[in-house]
């Protein structure tokens, strides 16, 4: 058995992915899988990393602010995507999988499309609310169409009925404790955690919020602040010093440049602050977490926004655009949040339910399904 993956550029791409491959390979030790990307993104270090074959194709994605700079380089990228088409049919042809499956990201489309072509097996997965350009496109011709939310189909016009499988989560987040989390961290009992991040560079709008929430509640000792800032967000701690909080000195504030036990922190947690990305969200889900978030506006499609109205729809989750953004109106809705104990858990239930424990199990049945 041979199977093909075709995922890249960011984590919300691969990670799922490489999830999938991992149930297919713990079944079958003896499957043969290869991965495809390019060789300067993120895939190149993780797909070696989690002891996958990996092979490129030489592919960009197109930039879509139209300046002259911006033309000169999807002139570039056009060329790049007519020769990644031969570049797939050889590596098809030279593999011979069963079956390729696209997990988003520009790299998906000339793979995914040529395995079509040649008539091998296919299937993509979405993992936004919002479904991606490539995904759109390749819904048409693929064999089956996977879904993190059931919100997404609406805008995808399959051959085939789509499945909702959720998003795989790591295994450690659905076996972490709470109790044990919170006194691995010294949370007291009596304390709620606020657990806060913006990604690994940090979103300076989480941050900037995050700076006047633990300025105004840091003497409530009945809280407990564990923020994440981010590689960029190293002028927090100043900040908020400026504002008479010394986190150094104040034992219910914690600040992080990185969150590595995410495990820990999100079941230690009561309250999670952060952006909107689907892996993110399915993480909130797993765990049942009561969550505000503020969907970033710098992505494609704006499919942070659409993410987090689908939990925002059914009660499993408050949002806080950007645009909308004002201290008041993030303090009005931590207030409410965190004074209304029945309130906030009604919240983390509807996440839980939302929740798809077995996605990396579904993932991988359906991809073993178009195996002949």
């Amino acid at each position: 058995m041979k199977i093909l993956f075709a995922a890249g550029g960011t984590g919300g791409h691969i990670n799922p992915a490489l999830a999938a491959a991992g149930d297919i390979r713990e079944r079958f030790p003896d499957a043969e899988i290869l991965f495809v990307g390019t060789k300067d993104k993120m895939e190149s270090k993780l797909v070696p990393q989690a002891g996958f074959d990996f092979a490129t194709i030489d592919i960009d994605g197109f930039y879509r602010q139209l300046t002259l700079e911006n033309l000169k380089r999807n002139f570039k990228t056009l060329f790049k995507v007519l020769r990644a088409s031969g570049q797939a049919k050889k590596l098809i042809r030279r593999f011979q999988p069963d079956v390729v499956v696209g997990f988003g990201g520009y790299v998906s489309g000339p793979v995914l499309r040529m395995a079509a072509k040649l008539g091998v097996p296919t299937a993509i997965h979405e993992q936004n609310a919002y479904p991606g350009i490539t995904n759109k496109a390749l819904a048409r011709r693929v064999d089956r169409v996977m879904l993190t939310s059931e919100k997404a189909a609406q805008y995808l016009q399959p051959k085939n009925p789509p499945v909702v499988t959720g998003l795989p989560v790591r295994g450690e987040l659905l076996k972490a404790n709470r109790n044990i989390a919170r006194a691995e961290l010294g949370v007291r009992d009596d304390q709620k955690l606020v657990l806060s991040m913006g990604g690994s560079l940090g979103a300076e709008t989480i941050n900037r919020a995050m700076v006047e929430l633990i300025a105004d509640h840091a003497q409530d000792k009945t809280l407990y602040f564990l923020h994440a800032m981010g590689q960029f967000g190293g002028w927090v701690p100043d900040a908020l010093r400026e504002k008479g909080v010394d986190p150094d000195k104040e034992a219910n504030v914690e600040l992080r440049a990185y969150i590595s036990d995410m495990d820990r922190c999100m079941a230690a947690a009561d309250l999670v602050i952060c952006r909107a990305g689907a892996s993110s969200l399915s993480e909130l889900q797993a765990m049942g977490k009561a969550s505000i978030l503020i969907p970033s506006p710098n992505v494609a499609e704006n499919h942070q926004f659409h993410n987090a109205m689908a939990l925002v729809e059914k009660n499993a989750a408050c949002i806080l655009e950007e645009k909308n953004y004002t201290k008041e109106a993030m303090d009005a809705l931590f207030c409410d949040l965190m004074e209304n104990d029945e309130k906030r858990n009604a919240i983390a239930q509807n996440a839980l339910r939302l929740a798809k424990p077995e996605a990396r199990r579904e993932i991988a049945d359906i991809i073993l399904s178009l195996v002949k």
